[in-house]
């Protein structure tokens, strides 16, 4: 699974995501889905809590 930031305000395109990532990454490593949000939580040190974005989005990654 992908979450993106979009750039554009509105743009919600899985599609030219995935494809963008076709020529780049190996089959086995392509997103099978994207989701779009608003913004990744950070730390005070500015990364991304990635363990937050796991718990947040649960149900989603189990199936």
């Amino acid at each position: 699974m992908a979450i993106v930031v979009p750039r554009e305000k509105g743009f919600a395109d899985a599609d030219a995501i995935r494809a963008g990532l076709a020529h780049r990454l190996a089959r086995y490593k392509q997103p099978r889905a994207v989701l779009f949000v608003e913004a990744l939580p950070k730390n005070a040190m500015g990364k991304v809590q990635k363990a937050l974005l796991r718990e947040e989005h649960r149900d989603l990654l189990a199936g």
